[in-house]
């Protein structure tokens, strides 16, 4: 909790999980220097003047050309619309945040057209902090388990871990097992352990282990033994979205609200709060806005009333995006 809002830990994990559909594999526009689309390139292929011109509006916005307004794309089903969204989002930076929503959902939430806009533009705006945090770092030597016999009885186990300079013995308990089990953690990988939340991250594996190499397969990492002490202060950046912070602070569950899917109206008031909050961390510099992108869906179903808002949204600050 800092200064009466939440941004609990759990929610860097819930970021990074992605549905795997029929988009998961865009990683971008697949344009070259000079904004041509390749034939086959980061995920997409064909509609080579549609991503060309999509190539060009990212340009803009690189270039702050382009702040207030919205971009039509029209087309029959299944002609790419939602994808060429998608790599705009994935151009823009792997952190950028990508909503979609259709149109008609807005006409059969549990909710007003306006609150339901209101959270699919705050989905759409992340917020990168930064902070600092107490982790353990090294390489794993050994890791041993003790199973009960029983299975009744809760795990527990030593590991071992190593700089260059020092080597300690830790004792685990069942959640942090649990934790290195669900990392797939072994011997000669090199690891973190945030302290405050005891996330367990895997940054690779030891050159010291290169030998292995045939026996992990390509795609692994290989990264040289941390030096000096095994606990250290390091600042640590995630990235959430303002919508993910008003759930958490408006639900007594925290982010497990966030896994309900039905988040309900959220009050006016939690999102000044927030909004207050994030722009004194922006002062300080702890934090900066991560503008994202909105996809609406059969957009034509929305009425006037919708539009309006949208508009209005649109000439907004980026986070400022409260209940009105």
């Amino acid at each position: 909790m800092a200064g009466g809002v939440k941004v609990n830990a759990e929610v860097r994990d819930l970021t990074r999980i992605e549905r795997i559909g029929a988009h998961s594999h865009i990683r971008g526009l697949g344009l070259d220097d000079a904004l041509e689309a390749r034939v086959v390139s980061q995920g997409m292929v064909g509609q080579t003047k549609a991503r060309k011109a999509a190539g060009v509006i990212l340009n803009m916005i690189r270039e702050g050309k382009i702040a207030g307004r919205a971009v039509l794309l029209a087309g029959q089903p299944g002609s790419g619309k939602t994808a060429i969204a998608m790599g705009m989002a994935k151009a823009l930076g792997e952190e950028t945040p990508f909503a979609m929503m259709a149109a008609s959902e807005i006409f059969s939430l549990e909710m007003s057209k306006t609150e339901a806009l209101t959270q699919a533009f705050r989905k759409a705006i992340g917020v990168r902090i930064k902070e600092e945090t107490e982790i353990i770092e090294g390489e794993v030597v050994e890791i041993e388990i003790d199973r009960p016999e029983g299975g009744s009885a809760a795990k527990q186990g030593k590991l071992t871990l190593k700089t260059t300079e020092m080597e300690t013995i830790y004792d685990l308990g069942t959640k942090m097992i649990e934790s290195l089990h669900k990392e797939k953690v072994s011997a000669g990988d090199i690891i973190a352990i945030d302290k405050a939340s005891g996330k367990v991250t895997k940054l690779g594996r030891s050159f010291a282990r290169s030998r292995d190499y045939d026996a992990m397969g390509p795609a692994t990492k290989f990264v040289q033994c941390p030096e000096g002490e095994l606990q250290k202060r390091k600042e640590v950046v995630h990235v959430v979205t303002l919508h993910e912070i008003d759930v958490i602070n408006s639900r007594t569950q925290g982010f497990l609200a966030l896994f309900s899917g039905d988040t309900g109206e959220i009050r006016a008031e939690v999102r000044e709060q927030i909004d207050a909050k994030v722009a004194e961390w922006r002062e300080e510099g702890k934090a900066e806005i991560v503008p994202g992108v909105l996809f609406i869906d059969e957009v034509h179903m929305l009425d006037i009333e919708c539009f309006s808002y949208l508009n209005r949204c649109a000439q907004l600050n980026s986070h400022d995006l409260g209940a009105t």
